[in-house]
């Protein structure tokens, strides 16, 4: 359908360009009633201002920001992406256009990758740190050029960094350890399954989690820590092989995305239901181990929003000069198997295995 512009308003108020522009934009030199009879017109043709075009042309350069995640896990990056990527489209209404670079896992070629967008100069970067360690000479370069970075789901806290959007990592450990104690008997020892601690989120989710455990289980203790880096096949070799030396263990905290490889190791070894297992994070493929009982319970990070969130403040940011929080910690969610399937990714997962099926019996 052809966009309806001011030309043909002006054309069918019989009145000229000018003051159609004056009538749709508030400004002075026009009759109140002519006005009314323009905006009455715009609005019975379906006008809608371009505000691309209106943003650039005010501006000499188009506003950017560079936006830099992982691929896998893909389980929770797509969510993250799907979040950005939504407010990203609503952005280039207002004339911002979105830079992107994708890596492989968290922390994986992103020093290259970040250098990449700095060099494209953009407004404000959107991060991931999976090696904050060696990304904050970058961040802070970045910083020190007008670009301000925002990090969203882990931090770079040692950095110049403007901001971090984030589920509370300590709130996250602290939920699980309460979750996993009122599930256990008193004295029960339990296993953390992470990613890598050199990630901000992972670290502070297990030290939270190993500190809170045992005031919330009398006599508790955490006695294994595995670091799986998110690895599908090193997950499920390390918590086998834990899981057969360690028949006692009542229960299993797994801080990252990195769940059906944990769960698929319950299941090889006998365990599935009886080792409580407190996950993070919720995508489709769950669905059977909650049905199942396998997993207990789930302390969801929200993925979708914090990209929503992080590209928003980016956007506030160098479109209105907006401030920049310190931080910005959203409260996890608790997941249970009577609620999983109200959650967004669950419905989306079972409306396209709905679909799929549809297709197979046409």
């Amino acid at each position: 359908m052809k966009r309806v512009g001011i030309p043909e308003i002006a054309r069918l108020a019989n009145v000229t360009i000018g003051t159609v522009d004056r009538a749709l934009h508030a400004r002075k030199g026009i009759r109140e009633s002519t006005r009314l009879r323009i905006l009455e017109i715009a609005k019975s043709v379906g006008y809608r201002p371009n505000m691309a075009a209106r943003a650039l042309s005010v501006r000499r350069t188009a506003l950017r920001i560079g936006v830099c995640l992982p691929r896998e896990i893909h389980y929770y990056f797509d969510q993250l992406y799907q979040g950005i990527a939504a407010e990203s489209q609503r952005a280039e209404l207002s004339g911002v256009e979105t830079i992107w670079r994708r890596t492989g896992r968290l922390g994986e070629a992103e020093v290259e990758k970040v250098e990449e967008l700095i060099h494209a100069g953009p407004n404000a970067l959107v991060l991931t740190p999976g090696s904050p360690g060696e990304l904050t000479p970058v961040i802070d370069e970045a910083e020190g050029r007008g670009i301000r970075v925002i990090c969203v789901d882990t931090d770079a806290p040692a950095s110049r960094r403007s901001t971090v959007v984030c589920v509370d990592p300590d709130a996250s450990g602290r939920v699980a350890a309460e979750l996993l104690a009122g599930m256990v008997p008193p004295g029960s020892h339990v296993a953390i399954v992470t990613g890598a601690l050199r990630i901000e989120d992972h670290r502070r989710k297990t030290e939270s989690f190993r500190e809170a455990y045992p005031r919330f289980c009398n006599a508790g203790v955490v006695d294994e820590l595995i670091e799986a880096h998110d690895d599908e096949d090193e997950a499920f070799q390390k918590c086998f092989a834990l899981l057969e030396q360690r028949k006692s263990l009542a229960g299993l905290y797994v801080n990252t995305a990195n769940t059906l490889p944990v769960c698929r190791a319950m299941g090889a070894t006998g365990l599935a239901g009886q080792v409580k297992l407190i996950t993070t994070d919720l995508f489709g493929e769950m669905q059977p181990y909650f049905e199942k009982g396998t997993i207990s319970a789930c302390v969801y990070s929200r993925p979708f929003v914090q990209g929503e969130l992080a590209m928003r403040l980016a956007v506030d940011h160098i479109l209105h000069g907006a401030p920049l929080p310190k931080a910005h910690l959203l409260a996890p969610q608790l997941v249970m198997r009577s609620t999983f399937h109200l959650f967004r990714e669950m419905r989306a997962f079972a409306a396209s295995a709905e679909s799929a099926a549809q297709k197979t019996s046409r």
